[in-house]
């Protein structure tokens, strides 16, 4: 993989997270009018409490990745300011490599499976009298962590340029 597959990971991880953006305006959208719709005209909906969570987690989750790529996420910096691009190159590399892939990687296959089930199930909600199927939100969170493994891979590439670009100073 080189640096244009560095670039379209990180193309797909922006679009996934415009996508999260927008996600919100149904969001507030809903809120809005289940605010109205409860202590105006004191008639709740059925389905707001569900478009809220299933559009909250969806937003969280399929930012995540454009998060990573643009180094927003939380980290502590305390003493990473202080240490060499190499150094800290070798830390991330050490981080994604031997915890965030094979958790990320664990969790992709597992929400892969999970959907497919919810899927063939029919499975529902269960959450309100709505009660909507569920598979389209798993499909979201497998998305979001298939985009998020492929983010890291990518910033794991990013990693190793940084080590075998860098100058040869002391760490």
């Amino acid at each position: 993989m080189n640096t244009s597959t560095r670039h379209f990971i990180g193309g797909v991880s922006a679009v996934l997270g415009y996508f999260a953006a927008l996600i919100l305006v149904p969001l507030i959208l809903a809120s809005v009018y289940e605010v109205i719709s409860r202590y105006v005209f004191n008639q709740p909906t059925i389905w707001a409490y569900e478009i809220g969570y299933m559009a909250m987690g969806a937003s969280f989750l399929l930012g995540s990745a454009y998060t990573l790529r643009d180094g927003q996420h939380v980290r502590i910096d305390v003493l990473a300011t202080h240490f060499s691009p190499r150094l800290k190159a070798t830390l991330d590399l050490t981080g994604y490599l031997l915890l965030f892939l094979p958790i990320g990687i664990w969790l992709t296959f597992a929400l892969y499976h999970y959907t497919v089930e919810a899927y063939e199930w029919g499975e529902r909600s269960g959450e309100s009298a709505w009660n909507p199927v569920v598979w389209p939100y798993h499909l979201v969170f497998f998305t979001a962590f298939a985009a998020m493994v492929l983010q890291v891979i990518a910033e794991m590439l990013g990693c190793l340029q940084t080590l075998f670009t860098s100058g040869t100073g002391e760490d």
